[in-house]
């Protein structure tokens, strides 16, 4: 799994990283009981300060998608697939949303959104 920062962005780094490694392991790239790189190796990849990953994997563990133990390093934590698809449905509700306040500003009816997201959601079916 490749690790892509920036100072470029709004977005801190540290939510940067644990962003993308959300969603590998959401989408399977990262398995369950998968190694993840040490804080330091990575914190050394990416040019950064060790502080900002432990701050990243500290926010990965307190979300339950990964644990440390001590000696051995980091791991995908087992959740169940429940706890992912979570997280994922809260992502789609915040998209959700946001779709929603746009369309009530443009005027756009109920009706029309929901066809409008059947069209797109069956386009490639």
């Amino acid at each position: 799994m490749e690790i892509i920062v920036s100072n470029k962005v709004s977005r801190p780094l540290y939510e940067q990283i644990s962003a993308q490694m959300k969603a590998a392991i959401m989408s399977g790239e990262l398995k369950a009981g998968e190694a993840i790189p040490s804080v330091r190796s990575l914190a050394k990849s990416l040019h950064i300060s060790i502080l900002t990953v432990q701050k990243a994997y500290s926010t990965l563990q307190e979300d339950g998608f990964i644990e440390t133990t001590a000696g051995k390093g980091c791991f995908v934590s087992a959740q169940n697939q429940d706890f992912y698809l979570e997280e994922q449905q809260k992502q789609i509700e915040d998209k959700f949303a946001e779709a929603v306040g746009i369309a009530r500003s443009c005027g756009i009816k109920l009706d029309k959104l929901v066809n409008l997201l059947t069209l797109l959601y069956e386009e490639d079916s």
